[in-house]
């Protein structure tokens, strides 16, 4: 272990080691947790833009709680009927007036929500489907002063004592079970198969080399005319994903709970489980890195709709994931784990602790101190990397 630090700038480099068993998850583009996570994303970006356009500078905000209830639906072969709609409630904290300029927060959070809908879940009336609820209020003065550095054009000041946490590089399972979320709810897809709706969540295990790939899918049930028409379709998608992904030497299970027997089957009319009572809530979907990752390091921190300027449970979980890719990427370790922890009013560029976790290192540890420092100065600039980069399209 190397250990070296001045006072907040402490970071420790030590070896990691890896064994042939693995589980991880990801939750797809409709299900509840990610339409949460997504769109108050979405609103802390369209804040931010509007934050920019008119003052010159980002207000404090914190767009991060989000609740999704679930509505009530009777799918049916060939379409069902929804019975009652789904509930989104969006809260947080916002700049809502900058001297005597009203901001419409929660206008731009109403609207930001439908729009994300309209383009993401296709099936789902974003308007008489769903009622959206935005109850964004003004932020507590102690954190508002913590962010007025910002529009000084100083260094912003951590807004809380939190952590960040990232890996890289992803494991081959990992990337499939991206790639498989990714496929399913591709346009070309949905185009070939349009009963394969935006709720898909895949589960990986790896037990050393075998690799077995849990799919939950929510068909739409105007493509399905009966329950033979049904299997067949699921014998299809199987097949498309295996032949897409090359996964000839995987196990791929596709909605384990259907019932034949009983003709109990994953049916909806929107492609979503939320239309019948599947709940959602923004922190328990995927991490920044589009993963839930068991065997990896990961913050329960939830990212989405926190301000990219100074709430560290937002910027350091990013820091980390690229400070992971970057040591390996310029080949001074195989793989690497990043740990990084701020304190309450500190500069966001000064950490209290960096710990750095590497699998056969190939540098000089000196050679990555001086890239961590490089990289740090790099700290107060990344709300341009987050807001700019981001495309409402894309699940994270």
């Amino acid at each position: 272990m190397n250990d070296t630090g001045n006072g907040r700038n402490r970071i420790i480099i030590e070896s990691i080691t890896s064994s042939g068993i693995e589980i991880a998850e990801r939750k797809g583009l409709g299900h509840p947790d990610t339409i949460c996570e997504l769109i108050t994303e979405q609103i802390s970006v369209e804040l931010s833009k509007y934050y920019l356009k008119d003052f010159g500078a980002i207000m404090h905000h914190n767009v991060d709680k989000a609740l999704l209830i679930g509505g009530q639906s009777q799918p049916l072969y060939k379409g069902g009927n929804i019975l009652e709609p789904i509930s989104l409630i969006i809260a947080g904290r916002a700049t809502h007036q900058v001297k005597d300029k009203k901001i419409p927060v929660e206008e731009i959070a109403i609207e930001t929500a439908k729009k994300w809908l309209k383009l993401n879940i296709c099936h789902l009336d974003s308007d008489l489907g769903i009622q959206i609820t935005s109850r964004i209020r003004m932020g507590s003065k102690d954190l508002v002063d913590l962010f007025s550095r910002f529009g000084k054009g100083e260094t912003p000041l951590a807004n809380d004592t939190s952590f960040g946490v990232g890996y890289y590089p992803t494991t081959n399972l990992e990337r499939t079970i991206i790639e498989i979320e990714a496929l399913l709810n591709s346009q070309e897809t949905k185009l070939k198969f349009p009963f394969v709706g935006e709720d898909i969540k895949v589960m990986g295990v790896k037990n050393h080399r075998k690799s077995n790939f849990t799919i939950a899918i929510a068909m739409v049930d105007k493509y399905i005319s009966s329950l033979e028409d049904y299997i067949s379709k699921i014998n299809i998608i199987k097949e498309y994903i295996r032949n897409s992904l090359n996964l000839n030497d995987s196990v791929i299970d596709i909605n384990t709970a259907d019932d034949y027997g009983r003709e109990s089957i994953y049916l909806t009319v929107t492609g979503t489980s939320a239309e019948n009572g599947d709940d959602g809530q923004v922190g328990r979907g995927n991490r920044i890195n589009g993963l839930i990752t068991p065997y990896h390091p990961m913050s329960l921190e939830a990212t989405s709709g926190k301000n990219p300027v100074s709430h560290i449970g937002k910027i350091y979980n990013y820091f980390a994931m690229d400070l992971s890719r970057l040591i390996v990427e310029n080949d001074f370790s195989e793989e690497a784990n990043v740990f990084i922890v701020s304190q309450i009013g500190k500069p966001i560029n000064e950490p209290q602790l960096l710990h750095i976790k590497l699998k056969n290192i190939k540098s000089d540890p000196e050679k990555i101190r001086d890239l961590v420092m490089e990289q740090l100065k790099e700290v107060p600039q990344y709300w341009k990397k987050i807001i700019f980069e981001k495309d409402e399209s894309i699940s994270p």
